[in-house]
């Protein structure tokens, strides 16, 4: 008959145990302080295509900027640590109810003018998580 093996804990369980609670601190750390790092970049895109890169604050400096596309005019300013698109000639001017954007990541489209103003870079906000 075989022996079975002791099925008690012992030293090397106890070091494996905490070994994966070390590891799971550590992601929960470093989920908490933001992945993403650096200055927060707007990119705008036109028909899908790069149009500009600018720092929400190199925006500020500059004031606004405006983008002319498919018969529409967008000016684009920075309001606070963000950007958001602050008029628009386009007919549902959903685009400017959109508000500020402050975080990477997130966007604004006009869909009538075919114009996108998306955020990159910066420090994230805590964790953004869906579970169901």
């Amino acid at each position: 008959m075989k022996r079975r093996p002791d099925q008690k804990p012992n030293v090397w369980d106890g070091a494996a145990a905490l070994a994966v609670l070390a590891l799971a601190v550590l992601c929960a750390l470093l989920l908490r302080r933001g992945a993403a790092g650096g200055a927060l970049t707007a990119v705008v895109s036109i028909d899908g295509a790069e149009a500009e890169r600018f720092t929400v604050e190199e925006l500020r400096e500059s004031g606004e900027k405006t983008y002319s596309h498919n018969g529409f005019t967008l000016t684009v300013t920075a309001d606070g640590d963000g950007v958001r698109v602050e008029k628009s000639d386009c007919p549902t001017q959903e685009c400017v109810h959109t508000g500020v954007i402050d975080r990477g990541g997130q966007s604004i489209v006009c869909l009538p003018a075919r114009i996108t103003v998306t955020l990159a870079g910066g420090a994230e906000r805590g964790v953004d998580a869906v579970s169901g």
